[in-house]
């Protein structure tokens, strides 16, 4: 399976629990990748942006708002039922549109800036999409992305792992990621996959997040919208996906009884047109 047949699919039917986990994280002050992403694209008002693998609006809302009364954002996205709660979340001065990064609708300079958050490492032909974000980007203009790394080795984690081993089966690969995961994954071989789009300059910086859950019913009940989660719970008759559910919370329950902690690293990609 390809990754256009696997992931638009998926993250549409699990949009609403997206959603909801991401906007929490968000409004906690912990989403630092993301953060760091609208620092260093440091919009202003009346600056026209592109947000790229937008989902539901999540990081579209609060660059909108630093580029009213007069600037707009236009969020694109794969995935039919992200761009619905795109739309519903009636954010003023957003349009948001189904579209493919890797081949842009729009026509060349039309943005003052582009970003993106948490969606690269989804793209088969990543060098294509950074070109076609170049492409769109007026000079001087500012793109900058979040990706996140892999953090399976914490505990809550490795708990969930186990549960899932025993109830689910393998998840669904997406046979032309492999390239995309390693370039994004290693900061030098991102940043210069960057400069071959055709930007000026590019930096990629770690940042580190830490993201609290109030109890492991919370962590279990909003990680069932994780892609690789989600394709794996979907395969589940309906009458097991409780028993599942209810398992990977005791199971984490019994060394984390309270609140949870978890840290994650991301890289932040900034460049220049």
């Amino acid at each position: 399976m390809k990754s256009k047949e696997l992931f638009p699919g998926m993250f549409s039917r699990n949009a609403a629990a997206y959603q909801r986990r991401l906007e929490g994280i968000m409004a906690r002050g912990e989403a630092l990748g993301r953060q760091r992403l609208i620092e260093l694209l440091a919009p202003r008002p009346g600056m026209r942006v592109l947000d790229l693998a937008c989902g539901p609006g999540s990081l579209s809302k609060p660059l909108a708002a630093l580029v009213a009364p007069d600037g707009e954002v236009v969020g694109v996205d794969l995935a039919e039922g992200m761009i619905a709660l795109a739309r519903a979340a009636g954010i003023r001065n957003a349009t948001f549109e189904v579209m493919d990064i890797e081949q842009l609708a729009f026509p060349n300079a039309a943005f003052d800036a582009a970003a993106c958050g948490h969606g690269l490492q989804f793209v088969p032909d990543l060098s294509r999409a950074l070109r076609e974000a170049h492409r769109v980007l007026r000079p001087a203009a500012r793109f900058a992305a979040s990706v996140p790394l892999n953090g399976g080795k914490q505990r809550p984690w490795v708990l969930l792992d186990e549960v899932v081993d025993r109830w689910l089966p393998p998840a669904p690969v997406a046979m032309d990621q492999a390239a995309t995961r390693t370039t994004v994954a290693d900061p030098d071989v991102f940043r210069d996959q960057i400069l071959a789009a055709g930007f000026a300059e590019a930096a990629v910086e770690v940042i580190e997040e830490r993201v609290h859950w109030q109890s492991a019913e919370q962590l279990v009940e909003l990680c069932m919208s994780w892609w690789d989660l989600a394709s794996r719970v979907e395969a589940l008759p309906a009458e097991r996906r409780q028993a599942f559910i209810d398992d990977a919370i005791a199971t984490v329950r019994r060394e984390h009884p309270g609140a949870i902690e978890t840290v994650g690293r991301n890289h932040v990609a900034f460049a220049s047109a």
